[in-house]
C-alpha cells in the first residue's frame, strides 16, 4: 500500500483497511485473519483499527460492500459500453472474470461467508449481491431473447443462475489449481459453450 494509514482521513483508512484484508485473504484463508494481522499490515495498533470499525463482523461487512460496489459498477459499464444484448453478456462474463483475477482474494472471502451457519452481516450482503447480480443478468437475458439474439424457450432466471455459476466453477478451478492465469486464458472457451446453449438457432 502506497498510503501512510496513520496519517490519513477517516474515509480513507476505511478505504485502506478495506485493501489490507483483501490482500490478506488472497494470501491465506479468511477465516484466519485476525483483527491484529489487518493492524499489522497497515502499521497500525488494534485499538486504532477499532476506532474505525467496532469489530471483526463490521469490516467483514465493509468489505462485502465494497466488492459489491466494485463488481457491479464495472459489469454495469461494460453492459452499457456493448452494442448488442449478446456483446453485453459476453462483456459482463469478463469483466467478471478480471474483477476476480485482479481481486483474488475476494472470492476466498465470499466461499467463506457463505459457508457461515448463521446469517452475518457480511453473508446478507453476498446474498443481496448475487440477487442483484442474477436480476441484472435476468434483464439483459431478456433483451436478447426480444431481439431474437437468444432462444425464446431459454428459462431467463435459469440461464442467469448457470451464469453465475460458470465463473464460480472457474473461480474454483482457478483456486485448485494455480491462479488467475489459468482463469483468464479459459474464460473465453467456457463462456462460448455456454453462449452455444442459450443463442437461437441461426
Amino acid at each position: 500500500m502506497e498510503h501512510n494509514p496513520r496519517h490519513l482521513p477517516a474515509d480513507e483508512r476505511r478505504a485502506v483497511t478495506i485493501e489490507a484484508v483483501v490482500e490478506l485473504a488472497a494470501e491465506q484463508n479468511p477465516s484466519e485473519i485476525t483483527t491484529a494481522s489487518i493492524a499489522k499490515r497497515m502499521k497500525l495498533t488494534q485499538g486504532a483499527l477499532f476506532r474505525h470499525f467496532p469489530s471483526k463482523k463490521a469490516i467483514w461487512k465493509a468489505v462485502m460492500e465494497w466488492v459489491a460496489e466494485r463488481l457491479l459498477a464495472r459489469t454495469d459499464k461494460a453492459e452499457q459500453t456493448a452494442p448488442t444484448p449478446l456483446a453485453a453478456l459476453e462483456s459482463v462474463f469478463m469483466a467478471h472474470i478480471d474483477f476476480i483475477a485482479r481481486h483474488p482474494g475476494v472470492p476466498r472471502m465470499i466461499f467463506g461467508e457463505l459457508q457461515s451457519a448463521s446469517d452475518t452481516p457480511a453473508k446478507l450482503m453476498v446474498r443481496t449481491l448475487i440477487d442483484n447480480y442474477k436480476k441484472r443478468l435476468q434483464a439483459l437475458i431478456e433483451k436478447g431473447k426480444s431481439r431474437g439474439d437468444l432462444a425464446l424457450e431459454v428459462d431467463s432466471a435459469a440461464a442467469a443462475t448457470l451464469f453465475i455459476g460458470t465463473v464460480q466453477g472457474l473461480v474454483i478451478q482457478s483456486m485448485l489449481d494455480g491462479g488467475v492465469k489459468r482463469l483468464r486464458a479459459e474464460a473465453p472457451a467456457v463462456f462460448a459453450i455456454y453462449m452455444r446453449g442459450i443463442r437461437s438457432a441461426p
